[in-house]
């Protein structure tokens, strides 16, 4: 298994190009399933999710080819030949999910494993099953499978989900867009993957208004037709780029970068101490000369404060000035990463849903495992900025969210090299 090595010390100079959005990629592209024509879409990242989602669309009887060297996937499914997305797939990544609503909308029926993904908490599909039913829907859970019926096709419906989900929301939106008639989602998330999604989808001949807001409604068409689409920038790796910077000191232009992907973080970053620009290309980042000052941090859906950013901020305010608070409010075990940055030197107590951190001046190398997909990069900043050499083992989970992470870093600076296992 692979491992990441870091040497600290090095001051961070240069441009990062940000990858187009994991998390849009892998709603996007269950959307190919809702037409017998092709889908193309660009700014395509290149990880290991995004393989797992072509083997299961693929599963299905979809033809999926990458083109310039994976930045580019187009799809068809005008043949599918299997509505069952068996467990062997889906038990690595979460947004497996996905195929149930295009499913449901264009064959009436479908039959989905359970899924899997980070442990980081629960997150159970609930609201998705509640969503599919409001359409229409019969739902039979058994033998860990998801089985689901319309044989009569799907119809519109009032939807108001109990809290902000943006998976459902995601679900609920690819399989109300073949339904029959008007449907209304209340609560909807206003994440800029779900306004992604959104014009992708009127792109292919969706009828769709609201996008951006709490309430989205979709009047339903008979069929939706072949489109190309760019994926939206990814503001999980740009806000994770710009914190290198605060951690090592030095100037990082994130290419790409846009303030409004992230308005509340890069707020939370001028709080913190940490000087951003808009620039024509990006976002220019960089330490002010005050120093890290400890800041208090809630997660919260968009346009709040990320919960994917949570432990790289946390990784941050190690070493800043004072006594920082963190909240996490979306997902209640994710603090697994503290006890790793604890063998670092860091002075975290945890309790509960909150984290305490008491900056200390120094950061120390140590080997240390990665138990989620942000967990691992917010090692990897912490050892940028420790003494000595930080071995961060485990490392399968950051494929499948950073692309090509050792090689940005190091054009940047930074001394970081994979270490291949055994």
């Amino acid at each position: 298994m692979d491992a990441i090595l870091v040497t600290g010390g090095s001051e961070l100079n240069g441009k990062i190009p940000i990858a187009g959005a994991k998390n849009a990629c892998l709603t996007l592209m269950p959307a190919t399933l809702l037409s017998e024509e092709p889908l193309t879409l660009t700014n395509a990242p290149r990880l290991s999710d995004i393989k797992t989602m072509t083997t299961l669309l693929e599963s299905f009887g979809s033809e999926v080819s990458n083109m310039q060297d994976g930045k580019v996937l187009t799809m068809s499914s005008h043949n599918l030949n299997n509505l069952t997305a068996e467990y062997d797939i889906v038990r690595k990544m979460r947004a497996s999910i996905l195929v149930l609503g295009p499913l449901l909308a264009r064959e009436g029926r479908a039959v989905v494993s359970l899924p899997g993904g980070c442990a980081i908490g629960a997150r159970p599909v609930d609201l998705h099953l509640m969503a599919m039913r409001a359409l229409g829907a019969e739902i039979d859970l058994h033998d860990g499978y998801i089985h689901a019926n319309a044989n009569k096709g799907l119809k519109g419906a009032i939807i108001e989900f109990p809290f902000v989900s943006v998976g459902a929301t995601e679900n609920a939106l690819l399989a109300a867009s073949l339904a029959k008639g008007t449907t209304v989602l209340k609560n909807a998330a206003r994440e800029p993957e779900i306004v992604d999604l959104v014009r992708c989808l009127i792109a292919m001949g969706a009828e769709i208004g609201g996008e951006g807001t709490s309430t989205i409604t979709i009047q339903g068409v008979d069929r939706l037709h072949g489109a190309t689409h760019r994926v939206v920038t990814d503001r999980i790796e740009l806000g994770t780029y710009m914190l290198a910077p605060a951690f090592t000191g030095g100037e990082i232009e994130c290419l790409g970068g846009k303030i409004e992907l992230l308005s509340s973080f890069c707020e939370k970053l001028d709080e913190c101490g940490i000087v951003v620009e808009q620039t024509e290309n990006g976002l220019k980042v960089k330490r002010s000369n005050s120093g890290l000052k400890a800041i208090n941090v809630e997660t919260e859906p968009f346009p709040g404060f990320p919960t994917d950013l949570q432990a790289q901020m946390m990784a941050l305010l190690c070493t800043a000035t004072g006594t920082s608070i963190l909240e996490e409010k979306i997902f209640e075990n994710r603090f697994m990463h503290a006890p790793e940055l604890g063998r670092m030197g860091a002075k975290i107590d945890v309790n509960g849903g909150v984290a305490t951190v008491k900056g200390v001046d120094q950061l120390k190398g140590a080997p240390v495992m990665a138990t989620d997909l942000r967990a691992s990069v917010s090692l990897i900043l912490a050892g940028l900025a420790a003494e000595g050499e930080t071995l961060i083992n485990r490392v399968y989970h950051l494929d499948r969210g950073y692309e090509r992470v050792e090689e940005k870093l190091s054009n940047c600076g930074a001394k970081i090299e994979r270490v291949r296992g055994q």
